[in-house]
């Protein structure tokens, strides 16, 4: 049994001594750097336990005071591996290319990756593939995205996505009615194409063909009767002032006739009219004014006393215009009267009536030129002035 000791007079605590109080130390080493001489002047640095001072060999029992030396100078040495309580390091600034590089690749600074357990085991897999064989490129390809991975979609999900992305029911019918307008759009421009300019390329192929057939047959000589077929060519009509040269065939027929690129001659039931030869009558013709050739489109500018030739296997009858009507309805058959209506002649003669459609690119109504015979010439005698000059 241990037996009892006073308690120390320099201190009321138990095992404590206050520094920097003489004779607080005993100097176990016999000299080293934390002694002080027994006048107070410290000694100096030894070269460790069992040296001797400058000022000779310590004696034992002899204490030496302590001289407080700075803290800073007692730092521990960091050790990562301590389980003491440290100060955290500071936190790395965006700039710093080091700490950039980790947080884009999602790891830390050692190169372990962040986030918990299964965080680990992903970065193992990315790295090592599945089962440690090849790398999953598909993962590290959704890893260099920006440094996030996406979860696979399940069934259900999957189905939505596709459903979400499937237009609606709107959406397919504004985008029928749009592709019927766009056909539709398509369609009208072709078919004014084909009206405006094809027909009218196409019926100046023909009417010149015709009119040729005529020149060479009157050329060569041969003979036509007086009655023509529905259809067939027999004259030439020359307006010089709107430079129209165009054959003449029997009736009034669009698709035989007119859509040719030809003028008809009224020829039929109750609108039969005159021919030129005869020695009293109206000789009546009708024409397309827009499309097909389009040979009266341009009537409206005459002027009386213009001329409108009409040229014959054996004559040319030479009229000058007289009037005309601009609108009139399509039942108004007295136009065509022996002595027409409204043309301002009063008794018989030998006229010409011209009827085409007005306004223009509408067939509503009709408009009426006139003009009256003013000479009859023979082929032998040669095209009259109205031709020549």
């Amino acid at each position: 049994m241990t037996a009892l000791r006073p308690e120390r007079e320099s201190d009321t605590s138990y095992g404590q001594q206050s520094y920097g109080v003489s004779g607080a130390f005993e100097d176990w080493s016999g000299g080293g750097g934390y002694g002080a001489s027994p006048q107070g002047e410290p000694y100096p640095p030894g070269p460790g336990p069992g040296a001797q001072s400058q000022s000779g060999p310590r004696h034992p029992g002899q204490y030496a005071s302590y001289e407080p030396v700075p803290e800073e100078s007692y730092l521990p040495p960091v050790d990562e591996e301590t389980v003491a309580l440290r100060i955290p390091d500071p936190p790395m600034e965006s700039g710093d290319p080091v700490a950039g590089s980790a947080a884009s690749s999602g790891a830390r600074r050692d190169g372990s990756p962040q986030g918990g357990r299964a965080a680990r085991r992903k970065a193992a897999k990315r790295r090592h593939g599945r089962h440690g064989g090849a790398p999953d490129t598909s993962s590290a390809a959704q890893a260099d995205d920006g440094g996030r991975s996406r979860a696979p979609l399940s069934r259900v999900e999957a189905r939505r996505q596709a459903r979400a992305g499937k237009p609606g029911p709107a959406v397919v019918a504004s985008r029928a009615i749009g592709e019927v307008f766009i056909t539709t759009g398509v369609l009208m421009l072709l078919f004014v194409t084909y009206q405006l300019w094809w027909t009218n390329v196409r019926a100046h192929a023909q009417a010149g063909k015709e009119a040729s057939s005529l020149q060479n047959d009157w050329a060569s000589g041969k003979r036509n009767p007086g009655a023509f077929e529905p259809g067939q060519g027999f004259a030439i009509l020359h307006i010089p002032k709107l430079d129209v040269v165009v054959p003449i065939a029997e009736g009034t027929n669009s698709k035989g006739v007119l859509d040719r690129g030809m003028v008809g001659h009224y020829a039929e039931g109750a609108l039969k009219t005159a021919m030129p030869g005869d020695k009293t009558g109206n000789f009546g013709l009708a024409g397309h004014r827009n499309t097909h050739g389009e040979p009266f489109r341009y009537i409206n500018r005459l002027a009386p006393g213009d001329p409108i030739v009409v040229e014959t296997q054996d004559e040319y009858f030479v009229y000058k215009m007289a009037s005309i009507l601009p609108v009139t309805p399509p039942s108004n058959t007295s136009v065509l009267n022996p002595v027409p209506a409204g043309s301002g002649f009063t008794k018989p003669g030998r006229y010409i009536t011209l009827t085409t459609c007005t306004p223009e690119f509408t067939s509503k109504y009709r408009m009426i030129v006139w003009g009256k015979m003013v000479e009859e010439r023979p082929r032998s005698k040669g095209k009259p002035d109205a031709l020549v000059s």
